[in-house]
């Protein structure tokens, strides 16, 4: 009698428990909701380089000085970065960032953020920067947490998460501005013309989103280069006469068309569009050239750092800080505002094929929920 009333109270206790998870992942994550996750540097980072010993951080003040809490977070803004403002757009609760211990047990179904500020598509990119979670070791990280996430909803819920997820991948401008061009004839730039090296780089590129593609990835947003050479930073190293450096913006007009190029070539390859060429380089160039029809007073000078246009050094508490965010295109010497970010994330979610190839993120969601 006593044991079939310890086996009852076990299963129901089971049941409640069981009852309890479903309730808990139907509140972190909703029903129509997608897991996302985000690989790539400084412009989508959440926060892991807090976690390692690094130069590379954005997490003392004034970083944050606009994020909900007002406190630095680890992402290179003054507020929202582009993966927050997507996740937003989506419906899903912001990813973490992978190395955070808040992300365990349901809050892994949300998805996770891998990006790694002064990475590259090559693993001599950001060698200055020392302890950084390189493309393979961000790759590996998605690796484990695949298997974390099996432990929690089986192998093959893990399969059907990750093959519906919505992917972000951010890599190659630090390719350029901290390696090709770091320094004066930088050992990349004695090896290969820039012509050879754009080639390079879109070949290694090519190998990463194979692998991508191999560890369950089936919808990938991949951006391109900004204008690499009207950032405030280049404006004030090697601008001229108050313009653009030249030689930057060479790179990112070689680079960015071979980028769409060969991101068809593999969705010709599979056979699907697994990959989504995001023109970031054009999205910037809208409001870098004309800022005012954006609401910008400017776009050459930062909101925080020193020196002309308060491109040089780090943005930091004894930095040259403005007032109004909102009215500058660029927050510190390379990355942009939060309203630049949330101008570029509506043209990811609903941008023309000029701007988002074959399809912008709506009319991805939307296909994507309707098929079965």
């Amino acid at each position: 009698m006593e044991i079939t009333s310890s086996s009852t109270s076990f299963t129901t206790c089971g049941m409640i428990l069981g009852l309890a998870i479903a309730i808990i992942i139907a509140i972190v994550q909703p029903a129509d909701a997608r897991a996302f996750f985000v690989f790539g540097d400084s412009l989508v980072d959440s926060g892991n380089n807090n976690y390692l010993a690094t130069t590379a951080r954005a997490d003392s003040p004034p970083y944050g000085i606009d994020y909900p809490t007002h406190r630095a977070t680890g992402r290179f803004s003054n507020g929202l970065n582009i993966p927050d403002i997507i996740s937003q757009r989506i419906g899903s609760e912001p990813t973490l960032p992978y190395l955070s211990p808040q992300l365990t047990g349901q809050r892994l179904l949300v998805g996770a953020n891998f990006a790694s500020a002064g990475i590259g598509i090559l693993n001599d990119t950001g060698i200055q920067f020392l302890n950084i979670i390189r493309m393979y070791r961000q790759f590996e990280y998605f690796q484990e947490y695949q298997r974390r996430v099996s432990a929690l909803i089986g192998s093959e819920g893990t399969k059907r998460l990750v093959n519906q997820a919505l992917i972000l991948i951010t890599v190659g401008g630090n390719d350029f501005v901290n390696n090709y061009y770091l320094v004066p004839y930088s050992a990349r730039s004695r090896q290969y013309s820039l012509p050879n090296y754009v080639k390079y780089l879109i070949s290694e590129y090519r190998k990463l989103l194979q692998t991508l593609y191999k560890l369950g990835a089936r919808r990938v947003l991949v951006t391109g280069t900004g204008p690499l050479g009207c950032v405030p930073a280049e404006l004030a190293m090697r601008g001229t006469n108050g313009g653009c450096s030249a030689e930057l913006q060479r790179a990112a007009s070689l680079y960015n068309p071979q980028l769409v190029q060969m991101l068809k070539e593999l969705n010709s390859k599979i056979g699907k569009d697994v990959f989504i060429a995001a023109n970031t380089q054009r999205m910037n160039n809208d409001f870098v050239n004309n800022p005012q029809a954006f609401g910008f007073t400017t776009s050459k000078i930062a909101c925080c750092g020193q020196g002309p246009y308060n491109g040089i050094g780090l943005c930091t508490q004894v930095s040259n800080l403005c007032p109004n965010r909102d009215q500058y295109a660029f927050w510190d010497p390379f990355h942009p505002s939060e309203k630049a970010n949330r101008l570029i994330v509506e043209q990811i979610m609903s941008g023309s094929p000029d701007y988002m190839s074959p399809m912008n993120l709506s009319a991805i969601m939307a296909l994507d929920n309707s098929t079965p």
